[in-house]
């Protein structure tokens, strides 16, 4: 399994830029890796993207230099699975909520005794089964592969610490929407409530030496990793519309 160079950035305490894309366009992933990103957020909990979807867009991927991340339709093992098997270097979890949730997503991601994901031989992470040997793969999958655990709730944050002490993850990413929404202010995660509690996990997250994550845009960049986030994405239709701002108001 091939060398995931954006966890490695993570690790050395870089920020990882990313951008998520909720429809099916391998073309857009690659115009991503041309323009520099880091990484792809493959969001099939949002978007209309299928696990043939998720296999071409993680060849892009590839092909491009950009590192594939697949969100799942739920925190299932079957559906993390299965976006693995399609050949992503790694998952962001939704709706985590207890330190059990969190420990039910790495086990769905790493191959071991307890696991709940299937070795199976002749998928495409495993070169088609023409690569390493499958013990060899194993190794590398569970070395390479990134979990990202999603806290979009009030009850995640109220077991914060119980999910901050499970083993096996990378990125522990605040979800502000959801958040928001759970939190009784739904769309507002500037809210003071909201606001506080968000700026209170990344507190906890950062004192228990892990990652934390979040989305921005250009306005918020700066102010999300100066807060230690090293995890970051913005939105495909936040980039085009900027875009499209930048390039109507240059007609006068």
């Amino acid at each position: 399994m091939k060398p995931n160079r954006m966890k490695d950035k993570i690790a050395r305490g870089e920020p990882a830029l990313g951008c998520s894309v909720m429809f099916p366009s391998p073309q857009i992933v690659e115009m991503l890796g041309c323009a520099g990103f880091d990484w792809v957020l493959i969001d099939c909990e949002h978007g209309s993207i299928s696990a043939n979807d998720v296999e071409l867009m993680a060849m892009a991927g590839d092909a491009a230099g950009i590192t594939p991340i697949a969100r799942p339709k739920t925190n299932a093992p079957s559906d993390i699975q299965a976006m693995l098997d399609r050949g992503v270097m790694g998952v962001q979890v939704p709706h985590i909520n207890t330190g059990d949730d969190a420990r039910r997503a790495v086990a769905a991601v790493k191959f071991g005794p307890g696991s709940a994901r299937g070795l199976a031989a002749g998928t495409r992470p495993d070169a088609w089964g023409m690569g390493a040997r499958m013990a060899d793969f194993a190794a590398a999958a569970n070395a390479q592969s990134l979990v990202c655990v999603q806290l979009e709730h009030e009850a995640a944050l109220a077991n914060i610490d119980a999910i901050l002490a499970v083993e096996g993850i990378d990125v522990f990413f605040i979800g502000p929407s959801d958040l928001s929404q759970s939190m009784g202010h739904p769309g507002n995660p500037k809210a003071p409530p909201v606001a506080d509690a968000i700026k209170g996990a990344l507190a906890r997250i950062l004192a228990a030496g892990r990652t934390p994550g979040m989305p921005a845009t250009s306005d918020t960049l700066g102010e999300v990793v100066g807060n230690g986030c090293r995890y970051v994405y913005t939105h495909l239709p936040r980039l085009l519309s900027s875009g499209a701002a930048a390039f109507f108001s240059a007609r006068s």
